[in-house]
């Protein structure tokens, strides 16, 4: 016992001193720098690409799409799906997007989106935001990190006016008229909004003026009136990647990561904490520069790495954290620190979430035995009454092929939801969803979520999710195998 409050008096007297020894310590560029002349063994270098491969992942991702979509002349559909833009300026879709996208997996037919990407230490924007009235919507920004920034949104109540990005080193004069401004921690950043619209022709006539003046453009451009275009006249862009082998465009390439990593080193400044990792994934990549054996050896590792460590993330256990009857949930989604496992893992398999107070996510592979989700089967998916997901948005079930994609159906029908204004409830108030690939029949067809023939993957999305949703007591329902 001695002993232990002699023990204690001393660190009680070392904490006392702390600051001033931390003082001392804490100036990382006083530290050794590794060598960029050492001669490191194969297996270390190895083990540090697997590392540098994982954790930049995500970010080279970002960069990759910010340089091929920024190639498009004008706004304009991609291949006649995707939404795309020169950098500095969004375009907008005019209804649900193509079941045929493959920009970006678990894509939904809740909102009408749109896309842009920015540079915004070199040109700031302004995004420019209509009066919604009662209608959902979010404006999500997101930096190279892939994590979200700015408020804007019917979440956040935000007014109509002109809201100016600027980057971190942005330094110049706000003009008259600018309704706030948002600063990204990052200047290569894009913006995904989302505008709610239900599957009926009236709210598909009904959210037009809306969403054609949904625009952002260069601040150089910006004289304080609200601009329209009209996004159902987007010229088509011919896509020459187009071929992605069923699955989304492969935006990482493992044989070319390392030639990419440095430009996300360079750019992306290091949250706290993350200057030691930084010096050694540049130390990394100057042993690289100077001996090609060892730079093959990171090309081999990262092809491994991405067979092994990033293509399991398209198991949605592997995603987020459980849930309850099977299902998984996300979490921090948009808001990951130094959360690099669930950064990664949503950066392969459902890239762009909004941040958890948008949006909840939940997903599973699986029914509630434990068995995969496959079409051969039927299913039902039964929401007790007044057990529906609570949300001031929306809510929505969708139903995605093995590679996260939608799966070509008769109906043309990819999910069910708020939107969804023909669903009928059964007698006690319950709602159940038909999931599989054979009808369940013509007088269950309104509430049938069409499979295909092999495995699938269910999701639901609870935009604007009350207490329940985000404090996690409110549990999806169980998968049952019909009959």
């Amino acid at each position: 016992m001695l002993k232990y409050i002699a023990a204690t008096a001393s660190t009680v007297a070392l904490l006392a001193g702390a600051p001033a020894i931390a003082q001392q310590a804490t100036q990382f560029s006083d530290l050794s720098m590794p060598n960029a002349q050492a001669t490191p063994h194969e297996e270390y270098v190895r083990m540090l690409a697997r590392q540098a491969f994982v954790w930049g992942w995500p970010m080279v991702n970002m960069q990759n799409r910010h340089d091929q979509i920024t190639q498009a002349p004008q706004p304009g559909l991609l291949g006649g799906i995707l939404p795309v833009a020169p950098q500095g300026q969004i375009a907008m879709l005019s209804d649900y997007i193509l079941p045929s996208e493959t920009f970006v997996t678990c894509p939904n037919q809740d909102v009408v989106y749109g896309l842009g990407f920015f540079n915004l230490d070199e040109q700031p924007v302004i995004a420019q935001v209509p009066d919604f009235g009662d209608r959902f919507w979010v404006y999500a920004f997101y930096d190279a990190r892939t994590d979200q920034f700015g408020e804007l949104g019917k979440p956040y109540g935000t007014e109509p006016g002109f809201y100016m990005l600027v980057g971190p080193n942005w330094d110049g004069e706000v003009p008259e008229g600018v309704t706030d401004v948002i600063r990204s921690s990052t200047a290569l950043a894009n913006t995904i909004p989302r505008v709610f619209k239900d599957d009926t022709p009236e709210d598909a006539e009904a959210v037009q003026a809306l969403i054609d003046q949904v625009v952002v453009y260069p601040l150089d451009q910006f004289d304080g009136t609200m601009k329209t275009t009209d996004w159902s006249e987007l010229p088509q862009i011919p896509n020459p990647a187009a071929d992605t082998d069923g699955g989304e465009t492969q935006w990482v390439v493992p044989e070319k990561f390392f030639d990419q990593f440095g430009k996300v080193l360079e750019s992306v400044a290091p949250l706290p904490g993350e200057e030691a990792m930084y010096a050694q994934f540049k130390w990394l990549l100057d042993v690289a520069a100077n001996n090609e054996e060892l730079k093959q050896a990171m090309v081999d590792e990262a092809v491994l790495a991405d067979k092994e460590l990033i293509q399991p993330f398209f198991r949605w256990e592997h995603n987020g954290k459980p849930a309850g009857n099977g299902w998984n949930r996300s979490v921090n989604n948009a808001e990951w620190g130094v959360d690099y496992f669930d950064r990664t893992g949503t950066a392969k398999s459902n890239m762009f979430d909004n941040r958890p107070n948008e949006t909840q996510y939940y997903y599973t592979d699986y029914d509630v035995e434990g068995d995969q989700l496959e079409g051969a089967q039927s299913y039902t998916v039964t929401f007790a009454a007044g057990q529906e997901p609570p949300v001031d948005g929306f809510w929505s079930l969708t139903l995605y092929n093995d590679k996260h994609l939608f799966a070509p159906n008769e109906l043309d029908r990819y999910s069910l939801g708020t939107k969804s204004k023909g669903m009928q409830r059964n007698d006690d108030g319950s709602l159940t969803i038909h999931v599989g690939h054979t009808s369940p029949g013509e007088d269950l067809e309104s509430n049938w979520l069409p499979a295909p023939e092999g495995e699938f993957s269910l999701y639901i999305r609870a935009y604007w999710g009350q207490d329940p949703i985000t404090d996690g007591t409110w549990q999806p329902p169980v998968i049952e195998v019909a009959g």
